[in-house]
């Protein structure tokens, strides 16, 4: 009996996919492709490497479609115009067939050797192989906000993680599948896929310094912080609340204990000094709260409306 039409036309699914997102990386694609396939030719696996262009202007797509005619392991998804790293990384894991699927930016700070080493802790029985960038070549402006963030997920993940921000992982497509309506829409696809139960291996890759600069300024870090209270953080609002009163009312209570000994004392209390301290005080903390609230109606806009995480120009 011949083999029914749909297997008889379809590849081997391959052991291995690796998802890298683009974004105007002309100049490291063929270095990234060809020490890609370098690395992994040698573990006689099979393999594709996902291309995900989130609408680059470089002439990033030509190049994918030149690897892709003469490569067919390679597959490339364009998006019509950029949508953020976090939507391409969904299109790239909604498309991945392996049993292993492997994340990486495509600017090179990641070395494609390591991938072997992602992929056996894997098969060793690890659900996420986190990779933990070792010698990090990025300015401290990076990797201070960077602290802060893993420190906040940690917290919230309950995941003893030490680099959620390394996008250079490994995962047991199992533990992927269920995750998928949810990434894209919530950043740090690794913290997601830990906090359903997924179980951890940390594994040291290298990292190099970026040939331009960060993506990643101030404000997007900011509000990389604020999308982490919100999305991993079950009820924010009620413990900020919590702590604005408390730190309030003790504020208030000292300052007014003070008051009135200095008025007792000297004769004379600086009321409007820390009236207007304690004013700016609590301004700046209901700006925060504010700014978390902002992140909860963009997310429930974004759900009613029923907006698509991309649009896609192109699929190869």
């Amino acid at each position: 009996m011949g083999l029914p039409l749909q297997e008889a036309y379809e590849d081997p699914r391959p052991d291995v996919s690796v998802v890298v997102t683009l974004y105007n990386e002309l100049g490291s694609l063929d270095e990234l492709y060809c020490r890609t396939v370098s690395s992994l030719d040698g573990t006689g696996r099979r393999y594709e490497m996902i291309f995900v262009d989130d609408g680059s202007t470089d002439g990033t797509f030509a190049e994918l479609e030149r690897l892709h005619a003469g490569d067919d392991r390679v597959r490339a998804v364009r998006f019509r115009r950029n949508f953020g790293q976090h939507p391409a990384m969904h299109a790239g894991l909604a498309r991945a067939r392996g049993d292993v699927v492997v994340t990486m930016d495509g600017d090179l700070q990641n070395a494609p050797e390591d991938i072997p080493k992602l992929v056996a802790a894997v098969d060793g029985g690890a659900d996420v192989a986190s990779g933990r960038r070792v010698a990090r070549r990025d300015p401290w402006g990076r990797t201070l906000p960077s602290r802060l963030i893993n420190g906040m997920l940690r917290r919230f993940t309950g995941a003893a993680v030490s680099d959620f921000g390394c996008a250079f992982n490994a995962y047991r497509r199992d533990a992927i599948t269920p995750m998928l309506g949810a990434i894209g829409k919530q950043k740090f696809t690794k913290a997601l896929v830990l906090s359903g139960g997924g179980n951890v291996v940390e594994v040291e890759v290298q990292h190099a310094a970026r040939n331009d600069s960060s993506r990643y300024s101030p404000l997007k870090l900011t509000r990389l912080a604020l999308h982490v209270l919100a999305g991993f953080w079950p009820q924010p609002i009620q413990w900020i609340g919590v702590m604005l009163g408390v730190v309030c009312s003790l504020a208030a209570f000292a300052l007014g204990i003070y008051g009135v000994a200095y008025w007792i004392g000297e004769g004379d209390f600086p009321g409007p000094l820390f009236g207007g301290a304690a004013i700016v005080f609590v301004l700046g903390i209901q700006g925060f709260i504010l700014a978390l609230v902002g992140e909860y109606l963009g997310r429930i806009q974004r759900d009613v409306e029923g907006r698509p995480l991309y649009t896609i120009e192109k699929e190869l």
